[in-house]
């Protein structure tokens, strides 16, 4: 798909809602792409019970999950509490794969994971662990809430002014940084603001400081005189002036366009009119974040081939969606470590743009890297699908034979179908006598994993 023709996309017809036709059936293969990209993926017996219902009553299913049960929460917490009595955050990253893994709520999972990357925020710098697994829980608790109620809590919270060098924001030396950040990064997108909004909104925040790990205003240092932001004029504090920001239009465009570049497509570049309807919902809203995904996630663009099979697997994707997707338990130690080395780690984003994402997730060495960690994952004697071995758990779905067993990998890990050849290749490669096989079988799922065909969601 070229950019003109991107551009060519009706926003009428993009943004109504999709039924399906005989002619575009709600079959396995949309209900899959529903679940990869408002989650990280579903075995087959969940896609066959979500054909049981409409696209629409799915999506608000997924969206109806957006708290986790208390009982997963106190588990998932749990673990993280020990996790941080080591005080290490490498080892934090393993808490975080845990609920990637089994969370009964993926579509709020997979927003906080986007927030992570627009909020970027590295352990690298703050090095706390706990202050960092309590920003986490505020991205989960606002994922799906109210974004400029998420924007002030995020910006009175700890972990990100002291990674963006604002833990004491004097009057007489308004820290510039954080307020660039907060307009550029976070609400409104370069080329939205000018340099005096800076200086301004810079003053505004005076007198927010970090002690003892946690926020507090110290009104001696706060800068009480008036200040213009936006045309406005007032003795703004950093609420108020956050309260402005979020009014601009430029708010709801630039979010817009990042939520379709993670639940659409990474390119080509759309419109600014396809992109409108989406912006408009989400002002409409009163900037509830659950308004404009309900609205993408039902559409017409997200169910057509704009969006399947457009994106490019991150590692949390490509790893945390094929275990989930083959009900498979592992190391999460070892899942956190080698979402490192493949370019996603866990609480340890780049640089305060967070990930690029796209082909930037893809080179010779992170291919090589997703099929090594794909086979230490498989050698692994913990690694187990549906509490068995991977043989045992085939036969346990009725899959008998070698064609059987790539047929059910297909179906549930890839977007498109193998050709012939391909699927001769691969009965050819792992020269798999039956599905009892348990070595051969796990080679058979480590070929599958190591296809181009793989990488794309």
């Amino acid at each position: 798909m070229t950019e003109v023709q991107a551009n060519r996309v009706d926003p009428d017809w993009a943004w109504q809602p999709f039924e399906p036709t005989a002619q575009r059936p709600w079959d396995r293969r949309l209900a899959a792409h529903l679940y990869r990209r408002a989650g990280f993926g579903a075995d087959l017996a969940t896609l066959d019970e979500a054909l049981l219902r409409t696209p629409a009553e799915v999506v608000d299913e997924l969206l109806q999950a957006n708290r986790e049960p208390i009982p997963f929460q106190v588990t998932a917490d749990s673990l993280a509490q020990t996790i941080l009595a080591s005080g290490d955050p490498k080892r934090l990253s393993s808490a975080w794969v845990y609920r990637l893994l089994f969370t009964p709520s993926q579509l709020l999972e997979k927003t906080t994971l986007f927030w992570h990357g627009h909020f970027a925020t590295s352990a690298d710098k703050v090095t706390d662990a706990t202050l960092m697994w309590q920003q986490n829980q505020l991205l989960r608790s606002y994922a799906l809430g109210r974004f400029d109620e998420m924007v002030e809590a995020i910006a009175q919270d700890p972990a990100m002014l002291i990674y963006l060098d604002s833990t004491a924001n004097r009057k007489a030396h308004p820290n510039e940084n954080f307020a660039r950040e907060l307009m550029e990064l976070f609400c409104l997108g370069e080329g939205n603001f000018r340099e005096g909004d800076v200086r301004e909104l810079a003053r505004c925040f005076t007198g927010w400081e970090i002690k003892n790990n946690r926020f507090r205003k110290n009104r001696y240092q706060q800068d009480t005189g008036p200040k213009s932001l936006f045309s406005r004029t007032g003795p703004f504090d950093g609420e108020e002036a956050i309260a402005i920001v979020t009014e601009q239009p430029s708010l709801e465009r630039f979010l817009a366009r990042k939520w379709y570049r993670f639940f659409v497509s990474d390119e080509p570049q759309p419109s600014a009119e396809l992109l409108q309807p989406l912006a408009d919902c989400f002002r409409a809203s009163g900037l509830q974040v659950a308004a404009p995904l309900t609205m993408l996630l039902k559409s017409n663009l997200f169910f057509s081939e704009h969006a399947i099979g457009r994106k490019i697997k991150s590692p949390v994707e490509f790893v945390v969606g094929t275990l989930r997707c083959l009900n498979a338990t592992t190391n999460t130690n070892r899942v956190a470590d080698g979402l490192r080395t493949i370019g996603q780690g866990l609480f340890y984003p780049p640089n305060v743009k967070g990930w690029d994402g796209g082909r930037t997730w893809i080179n010779s060495s992170t291919l090589i890297g997703r099929a090594n960690l794909m086979a230490d994952l498989l050698g692994d004697s913990v690694t187990r699908f549906d509490g068995k071995p991977v043989s045992e758990y085939f036969r346990s779905l009725g899959v008998r034979t070698t064609s059987e067993a790539i047929e059910h990998l297909e179906q549930c890990l890839l977007v498109t179908p193998l050709s012939e050849q391909t699927k001769s290749e691969l009965r050819s490669s792992v020269e798999l006598q039956s599905t009892q096989d348990e070595q051969g079988m796990r080679s058979l799922l480590l070929t599958v994993t190591s296809l181009p065909q793989c990488q794309i969601g």
